[in-house]
């Protein structure tokens, strides 16, 4: 019961050894990171069409809730920017903006995602998400990267524009141009450029004038607070909100309420392909971040436990107020680099968090959302990435068609378009690759007991004997190409005696497959030319031993590729070099 209990709750795992040092670090971490959130989650609440304290709340107990059933002692949970962006496409359909529809549909998405990620943690099908490859991740964010940007301009700008796809928004804004409030595309500009200039160049300027590393790099985080607070007070000072700039205004100065998603039937079949679209992303996004920063420290990330702890800070968002939450890639490197040592420092967080929604939400009240567009641009900006395309191109004519379908498919038709095209064309591309597999004909290397390509290297053979080495595993999708690859070979050749089947690579066989096989022994009995296997592996055994193919085979199976060679080559005199 123990062994079970700290399974499914990690937090009493690392809670057995917490001291004042982990203490320590992990307040240290929790300050810098709540400092950096407060702008943040205000700019993604922003981003996903809702109240500026959806953000803060959204930061809160979910965090709690990860800390306690998440496995990284790194991963910052909360809003992040694509996940804001698929939340505004999937509801800015079915509600406006500013209603209480639209703030219940976020609630019921963050609601599906966390029950959809749940059950696929307690189910342990954590695997599923490996059906969205790297590159259709990486061509997917570049993309949404691409869309934030340009779906913020209007606030830098200060006009009225929208739309789902880069074709309606370029083409909103250029209708709306003329609109545009040269007050708010200054503070706008100049946020963006002070922002830009933090990331590269505020840290060597400290550092040259004699300021730490880390207190430099703290600096450098804390960037963003900085322009909310100039920009704010020259709000403020000079009245910039009545000649037109827009500004956050009034928000609620409460911790996060107890909040129902609605479970009406319509509103669920409408939301529950994007809530699985939203896991999926956002599933992906948050181990590869927390399993890049366990690496570090040699700590372990147990997946389907991860998706217990998101399913649970999803449940949480929804019932506090938030909207949809994963783990952050930047909030995440800056919890790591601040020191943070367990998931308590989230914990911590989150407090800081609800004493600044409590205590520090009139201070925002004349915030420019100039600003908070500008800290989004800046953000997501980074995570552009189109040397991908370079790199798949060079590697992979598939993975490079995975890639640039997946931007521009997203980018000319909206974020769940892309994405969804991109999961079809990865599975269809896997289907491709495996439904043509790899199949070497192989020879002796002499002198040796090793078996290699023909075409690679100089090998023994024998014009009587033909192994083919499989290099995948054997399914519906390739049984028959392996059976009429036999079947060719062996055509037009009658000093062929028997083929082998070297079976190294080939971690199952299933029923289709192994009907392929019995049909592919039929055709070769009745030519008189023997089928044999060799290493085998022993699940594969196990699995062909329940079938009486085993006991029809009219050749032998062999633990060794070279038994089989020994067994079944002709004279040495007959064996010949390829070259």
């Amino acid at each position: 019961m123990t062994r079970l209990l700290r399974r499914y709750l990690p937090i009493l795992d690392w809670g057995r050894s917490y001291d004042r040092t982990a203490f320590s670090n992990d307040m240290i971490a929790a300050v810098i990171v709540t400092i950096m959130l407060i702008p943040q989650s205000l700019a993604y609440a922003l981003l996903a069409g809702l109240p500026p304290e959806a953000g803060i709340y959204a930061s809160i107990a979910p965090i709690i809730l990860y800390a306690v059933f998440g496995t990284s002692r790194a991963l910052a949970v909360g809003p992040v920017a694509v996940v804001s962006l698929l939340t505004a496409a999937a509801i800015g359909e079915i509600a406006d903006q500013g209603t209480m529809g639209y703030v219940t549909a976020a609630l019921t998405l963050a609601f599906l995602s966390g029950a959809f990620l749940l059950l696929l943690g307690i189910f342990r099908l954590g695997f599923l998400a490996n059906f969205l490859s790297h590159p259709v991740i990486a061509g997917f964010i570049t993309a949404s990267g691409i869309l934030i940007a340009a779906s913020q301009l209007k606030h830098i700008l200060g006009i009225q524009a929208g739309g789902h796809t880069l074709v309606e928004l370029v083409h909103s804004l250029l209708v709306h141009l003329p609109d545009t409030n040269l007050v708010t595309l200054l503070i706008g500009a100049s946020a963006t450029a002070f922002l830009f200039w933090v990331r590269k160049g505020l840290k060597p300027l400290l550092i040259g004038f004699g300021l730490s590393k880390k207190g430099a790099e703290i600096a450098q985080k804390a960037g963003p607070v900085a322009a909310v607070v100039v920009t704010t007070l020259a709000v403020w000072v000079f009245g910039l909100d009545k000649v037109g700039v827009s500004i956050v205004g009034e928000v609620p100065q409460a911790l996060p309420p107890l909040t129902l998603p609605s479970l009406s039937p319509d509103l669920v079949g409408v939301l529950i392909v994007p809530a699985i679209l939203i896991s999926v992303i956002g599933f992906v996004e948050s181990i590869s971040v927390a399993q890049t920063l366990a690496a570090k420290k040699r700590q372990k990330i147990d997946p389907d436990q991860e998706l217990i702890g998101l399913g649970a800070a999803n449940l949480g968002a929804a019932f506090t107020g938030g909207y949809p939450v994963t783990g952050g890639f930047s909030r995440s490197v800056v919890n790591y680099d601040a020191g943070a040592e367990t998931p308590a420092a989230g914990a911590f967080t989150a407090v800081g968090l609800a004493i600044a929604a409590v205590a520090l939400t009139p201070l925002i009240y004349f915030l420019p959302k100039a600003t908070l567009a500008a800290t989004i641009i800046v953000a997501v900006l980074s995570l552009v990435d189109f040397g991908i395309l370079r790199k798949t191109w060079g590697y992979s004519k598939g993975d490079f068609v995975a890639v640039a379908a997946t931007i521009l498919l997203t980018l000319g038709f909206g974020v769940e378009a892309g994405v969804s095209a991109g999961v079809i064309i990865s599975i269809l591309l896997h289907l491709h690759k495996t439904a043509q597999p790899h199949v070497a004909e192989v020879g002796l290397v002499p002198g040796t007991q090793h078996f290699r390509n023909i075409s690679r290297h100089i090998v023994m053979t024998d014009p009587t004997l033909v192994t083919l080495r499989v290099d995948e595993s054997l399914y519906f999708v390739n049984a028959r190409f392996l059976e009429d690859l036999v079947l060719e070979r062996i055509a037009n050749c009658p000093e062929i005696r028997n083929v082998v089947l070297m079976c190294s690579a080939v971690n199952a066989v299933d029923f289709s497959a192994l009907e392929s096989l019995e049909a592919l022994n039929e055709r070769l009995t009745e030519l008189g030319i023997g089928l044999h296997l060799s290493e085998v592996k022993g699940p594969v055994t196990d699995r062909l031993r329940k079938s009486h193919f085993l006991d029809q085979l009219n050749g032998r199976v062999f633990l060794s590729q070279y038994d089989a060679w020994a067994a079944l080559s002709g004279d040495a005199t007959r064996a010949r070099a390829a070259e």
